[in-house]
């Protein structure tokens, strides 16, 4: 499990600096500048939750169980549906596509996932004897 969320944590890392570079440097000229900073929030928040991975990995040798293990899915599946539905409302946006608001539904539940995957961390680390 631990090499997983590591290698997972290493592939979200190296495609938060390549879409933060995109960001920074081709999508100002194909959005406007609230989107970016949209996209930014996006980049920002997977990459802190990349290392989340990464510490979820590192941690699992000294604290294995199921809460490290779900704090794993909990960074996962918040990158997903958090950084995703950030990065796909910046391009609908962009196309002008109806159901944006739909979309942004979506974000606050990623985020709580990120919530949940600290504080499963904690119970791992809390709950060791």
């Amino acid at each position: 499990m631990y090499k997983m969320f590591l290698s997972l944590g290493a592939v979200f890392a190296a495609l938060s600096v390549a879409l933060g570079a995109f960001g920074a440097h081709g999508l100002k000229k194909i959005v406007p500048a609230e989107s970016v900073a949209t996209f930014q929030t996006g980049v920002q928040y997977q990459f802190y939750h990349a290392i989340g991975l990464f510490l979820a990995g590192i941690l699992f040798s000294q604290f294995p169980g199921q809460w490290m293990v779900r704090s794993g899915y909990c960074f996962l599946i918040g990158i997903i549906l958090f950084s995703g539905s950030l990065y796909l409302l910046t391009f609908l946006h962009d196309t002008e596509s109806v159901g944006l608001r739909r979309l942004g539904i979506i974000t606050p539940f990623g985020g709580l996932f990120f919530i949940a995957g600290w504080l499963m961390m904690l119970m791992a680390i809390m709950s060791k004897k």
